[in-house]
């Protein structure tokens, strides 16, 4: 179950903006410990797409949940620093997310297990004596996941290193839902990170400070919308390079067209802050909102782009 573990990744800021439904089937499940609705429309048989999605869901967690201690990335943590076979998809999608953490500057990192364990997140939260975290920052990292494409097998070069999934599994299973579900128009919502296609959608981005008041209004076109934030239940995302807990500055808003670019980048540009991840945002083109908690809104401008409506605080 990811959303449990990392409740503080899970979208704080995104609500679906109110309307009646389009013609279609809707579905609501709990997936990764968290609340999974789809929306599907297309002729053919909007069941069995749907319960496509749901399937290809289900055999993302029970591979990659690190809740789940059968599973394949289970098993790496637990290698104690031997090689571990993994499928081609896996050791991809591990790859992909070794290269975000160079491209964010160390902002993003896939390895967090150790730190994540020291500060006790799983079970509520500890500060950690100065040894014990010490030695989770040794046991911390990308720079310590081995892939080996030639054998298929990777290997964490520490025998206290763990990947730590919820900072992206949700972002790369939307994606793969999507294909699953094969439908020509849909809307999902996994905890919060919203992906659409086949037609726009009126989304909210809300306060930081109040999730159920709208900050800003969009349009949500053929692609996806992931936020982080720490407001409403304190500094629980974690600075990579530092291995310290975030300040609680306020929330990031992401829109990109791939639900996995997302979802990483919100967590990303978060732990870079507002104004390294608005540079960092303007430098790579993406479109991103840094929504402080002294009511100040920046955007880069792709997300300028997409025209959005700011709602100001004092009209409520």
């Amino acid at each position: 179950m990811i959303a449990h573990v990392f409740p503080f990744l899970l979208v704080p800021a995104l609500v679906a903006a109110q309307g009646a439904p389009a013609p279609g089937l809707d579905r609501t499940v709990l997936a990764m410990g968290t609340e999974l609705r789809l929306h599907v429309e297309g002729k053919g048989d909007l069941a069995r797409a749907s319960e496509a999605a749901l399937a290809e869901g289900a055999r993302i967690e029970a591979a990659c949940s690190t809740w789940d201690p059968a599973s394949t990335w289970s098993r790496l943590n637990a290698a104690g620093g031997r090689p571990v076979a993994l499928e081609v998809e896996w050791l991809a999608l591990l790859g992909e997310m070794k290269a975000w953490q160079a491209r964010t500057e160390g902002a993003f990192d896939p390895a967090l297990l150790a730190l994540v364990q020291a500060w006790g997140l799983r079970e509520g939260g500890q500060i950690p004596k100065a040894d014990a975290l010490a030695e989770a920052r040794r046991a911390a990292g990308a720079r310590l996941l081995e892939l080996d494409l030639t054998v298929g097998t990777a290997r964490l070069d520490h025998p206290a290193a763990g990947v730590e999934e919820g900072g992206f599994l949700k972002g790369y299973a939307l994606d793969r839902m999507r294909q699953a579900a094969g439908v020509p128009t849909g809307l999902f919502d996994f905890g919060g990170q919203l992906l659409a296609w086949g037609r726009p959608v009126p989304v909210s981005v809300a306060d930081p400070l109040n999730r159920q008041r709208p900050r800003l209004n969009l349009l949500l076109r053929d692609a996806s919308l992931s936020g982080s934030g720490t407001s409403e239940r304190g500094r629980h995302l974690l600075d990579p390079r530092c291995g310290e807990p975030c300040p609680s500055w306020g929330s990031t808003a992401v829109v990109a067209s791939e639900a996995l670019t997302a979802d990483v980048l919100s967590t990303a540009l978060y732990v870079l802050g507002p104004d390294a991840g608005l540079a960092w945002a303007k430098r790579h083109g993406v479109a991103a909102a840094f929504l402080l908690n002294d009511g100040t809104v920046q955007m880069s401008p792709a997300f300028r782009s997409l025209h959005p409506t700011l709602i100001p605080r004092e009209s409520r």
